[in-house]
């Protein structure tokens, strides 16, 4: 569960007086979430045909994550595909499964080099075996780095993710394995799919959509939410430091009192 020891905020500087649009050098999150959104939309404002947004968007994926690793953050988490997208055109459905193999086989290079660590997150049992393969081969081959971790949300629904944890703490219960009074947050935690991870301190969504997405639920109770018109496709380096800058600004309480406040 979110927390203050669990959301520690590496302080880079103590104070930042640099102006909008300077490169950001203050406090940096341990861990970054994104919502991706606006990839196909990018791609009808531009009369091109939506796959041509995920394309655009794989080179945004690229950005944020060498900019987040020079940076010095712990994680980063991207939401690529969500459970309800299935919902989309047969079509679009294909090329993100080939897009994200694409992505993998030419990225390890850079994943390697970056000494960057893969995860990924989801009910990926739904998705194409070679897709599975293909997963499954470049977690292995990032194993062992100690770099930035990378988490692809993929066929990820937080409300199924907190669903089969439960049902995974009741067959415990059930089996004599745990008792059910030994259940609290950390016991629940251990068995979502992001156990081991820091919460984010910082959520980002794109294309002004005021809302969650049904992503990392449990995760963002004591996250700061930051929301761009921004589409995915445009999103720039200066972007993610005017998201920074804003994160600084801010106190995070926990549900406590700010400093000075009046109990």
């Amino acid at each position: 569960m979110a927390g203050i020891g669990v959301n520690e905020v590496v302080a880079r500087t103590a104070v930042d007086s640099s102006p909008a649009g300077a490169p950001w050098t203050g406090p940096v999150p341990r861990h970054i979430a994104m919502i991706m959104d606006g990839n196909g939309r990018w791609a009808q404002r531009q009369g091109l045909p939506r796959v041509e947004g995920h394309l655009r968007g794989a080179e945004t994926v690229r950005r944020m994550v060498e900019e987040c690793a020079r940076l010095g953050v712990e994680q980063l988490t991207l939401f690529c595909l969500s459970s309800e997208n299935w919902k989309r055109p047969a079509e679009e459905l294909e090329f993100l499964m080939q897009l994200l193999r694409q992505y993998l086989r030419q990225e390890q290079t850079e994943l390697v080099r970056g000494n960057i660590r893969l995860s990924v997150i989801g009910d990926l049992a739904r998705l194409p075996a070679e897709t599975q393969t293909e997963i499954d081969a470049a977690v292995r081959h990032c194993a062992t780095h100690s770099g930035i971790r990378l988490c692809l949300a993929v066929n990820y629904g937080a409300r199924a993710e907190i669903v089969a944890a439960a049902r995974r703490l009741a067959e415990e219960v059930g089996a004599g394995q745990r008792r059910a009074d030994e259940i609290d947050e950390a016991a629940f935690a251990s068995c979502l799919d992001t156990a081991g991870m820091p919460d984010p301190d910082l959520l980002i969504r794109t294309a002004g959509e005021m809302r969650v997405s049904n992503f990392l639920l449990w995760q963002i109770s004591y996250s700061e939410l930051w929301v761009t018109p921004c589409l995915w496709p445009d999103l720039q380096v200066a972007d993610l430091h005017a998201a920074l800058r804003e994160f600084g600004q801010r106190e995070r309480r926990f549900g406590g009192l700010s400093s000075g406040e009046p109990a």
